[in-house]
């Protein structure tokens, strides 16, 4: 069999691999545009800080080593520029010229191209740079190494993690994102968490701003019809991705509803004889079952050995995707995995979340640290739906389990239960897992409802009846106007003090000691009662960017996870 692969990296290395690995006897040729075919490409932004030293470290295999270990044919420089579906043939661009080669069997995995929009003036300028490869991160290495002030455009991952490094690198960062938080998946109220790291990183965050024009030395932005300028030496774009399709659309072979290669169950095209896999493809969410990409080394590397699985007669069909990915920045930790609330709501799901603040070790040992976790569900059967968290710590692990548990159809009560390691030094007892499991077990049952921490300043500005039950030294720091100081210590001798004819709303620093100041007071026949979710914490990271009162800085400096 003969079979040709275009494009390499993860998904067309992946494929070629295992190919080999079925079939001993198989003529395997790989086609790579560019000038490396295997290269760890989610590592490509750690080489502008230094924490990969040299450029050649990201390259994985190189055609020679595919060919003495493998004996798969890498043809590098080669773009595949037509398909000849009727004679089984491609044409491809070479150094040496134009030719065709015939297949048995063709893998598509181009892969996606950065997003840069031509109706942005000034995008073609040469101080402008996309990241897709080695040779691009060489180019803004280089680049970066005479620029003071960098413009980084684009809050995903990608933008993310070029701005943390150029960061570290003592560059002064720039980022500008159109939408009004960086990281999409997550939502709005744990990206805050995010804000405020890149706040105090020395990043200057621009929200809801649009990029407009890029000129010499600046580029100007637009946030809600006020024109920025934003000085900046270098520009990276990092807005987002696009399958690379241009060869199919030729080729007459089909796209989905994103723009994606559609394939079927074991990711053949409309052609039989062609496959696609990784980035360039249309697969749709195992959640909502709607149509959707996923730009991610593991998806890609799992469709490629599906795809040439099926052609040797195996079926490991297309499941679909979660959307499990996780993020380091500067001293933060980030994952999710399923739905958010935005997609909850588009997809007319009725749900409920629970946001604790536990901390991801016990808290005696050495590097513990507080960690936000997010557990989305649904209502009422208590299916899980995503989570979300952030810490210092292992953060990644936790979004493990519940992508493990959304992938088998699990529940709070299968969470709840669920039987997980532990040592001091790497959890508590009672897992953040199974804890959130149990706060969300009682909103579930209706022990006690919560308001998000999105409504507190609702509630202030309403005259809300508001309970912190902090230590006095703790509310000295800082409160919320108007809120009411009853400490848990002093709550027995005082809860009369509290009204039992109007909603009462409680708080504390992470939501425990509201808890069980919640649970005494509905004990004593009180009814009308509400724990804020996430606590003094959760409100003073929401409300970063919001919140005017000279106070505020203190108080955020005094509540930090570690």
């Amino acid at each position: 069999m003969k079979i040709l692969i275009v494009g390499g990296v993860a998904a067309g290395a992946s494929a070629a691999a295992r190919c080999r690995r079925l079939d001993p006897h198989a003529k395997i040729i790989v086609f790579e545009k560019g000038r490396d075919v295997s290269f760890s490409n989610c590592s490509l932004p750690y080489y502008l800080s230094d924490v990969i030293k040299k450029a050649d470290d990201l390259i994985l295999m190189t055609p020679a080593a595919f060919k003495k270990q493998h004996d798969i044919e890498v043809r590098v420089n080669s773009e595949v520029i037509k398909i000849l579906r009727k004679e089984k043939k491609v044409q491809v661009k070479g150094e040496s010229g134009i030719y065709e080669e015939t297949y048995d069997k063709l893998i598509l995995a181009q892969g996606a191209a950065p997003i840069m929009p031509r109706s942005i003036k000034g995008i073609e300028m040469d101080h402008v740079f996309a990241l897709r490869n080695v040779e691009d991160i060489v180019k803004i290495k280089q680049a970066s190494a005479k620029a003071h002030d960098i413009a980084v455009i684009g809050g995903g991952f990608i933008g993310l993690e070029v701005a943390e490094n150029l960061a570290k690198a003592k560059k002064k960062v720039h980022l500008i994102e159109g939408l009004d938080q960086v990281m999409a998946p997550i939502d709005p109220d744990m990206a805050a968490i995010l804000h405020k790291e890149l706040y105090d990183q020395g990043v200057d965050v621009h929200l809801s701003s649009m990029l407009k024009e890029i000129k010499k030395g600046e580029v100007i932005a637009s946030k809600k019809g006020e024109e920025l300028n934003i000085k900046a030496d270098l520009v990276i774009m990092a807005i987002g991705v696009a399958p690379v399709n241009d060869l199919c659309k030729d080729a007459g072979i089909e796209l989905g509803q994103s723009g994606g290669v559609l394939v079927d169950v074991n990711y053949r095209t409309n052609d039989h004889d062609i496959y696609a896999v990784g980035d360039m493809i249309e697969s749709f969410n195992a959640l909502t079952h709607s149509p959707g990409r996923l730009a991610l080394a593991g998806p890609a590397q799992r469709q490629a050995r599906a795809a040439v699985d099926h052609i040797y007669g195996q079926n490991n069909p297309n499941k679909g995707f979660v959307g499990a990915s996780c993020l380091r920045l500067f001293n933060l930790n980030v994952a999710s995995v399923g739905l958010n609330e935005k997609t909850l709501k588009a997809s007319h799901y009725h749900y409920d979340a629970v946001v604790i603040y536990p901390s991801d070790k016990v808290s005696l040992m050495p590097k513990a640290h507080y960690m936000v976790f997010k557990l989305l569900f649904e209502v009422p059967s208590g299916k899980i739906l995503g989570a979300q968290a952030i810490g210092g710590g292992d953060v990644t692990k936790r979004i493990d389990v519940i992508s493990t548990l959304i992938q088998m159809g699990g529940d709070l009560y299968d969470l709840k239960d669920l039987e997980l390691c532990y040592a001091p030094l790497y959890s508590t007892a009672k897992d953040v897992t199974n804890m959130a499991a149990l706060v969300a077990l009682n909103i579930l049952h209706g022990v006690y409802k919560q308001v998000p921490v999105s409504k507190v300043r609702e509630l202030v500005e309403n005259k809300a009846l508001i309970i912190d039950v902090r230590e006095r030294s703790e509310f000295e720091k800082g409160h919320l106007i108007n809120a009411r100081n009853i400490p848990l210590s002093e709550l027995r001798k005082r809860y009369k003090e509290i009204p039992q004819d109007v909603p009462v709303y409680l708080h504390c620093r992470s939501g425990q000691r509201s808890y069980y100041v919640l649970c005494f007071l509905k004990g004593m026949g009180y009814d009308k009662l509400y724990n804020i979710s996430g606590s003094f914490l959760g409100i003073s990271l929401y409300e970063y960017f919001k919140d005017v009162s000279e106070n505020r800085d203190r108080i955020l400096t005094e509540y930090n996870f570690d």
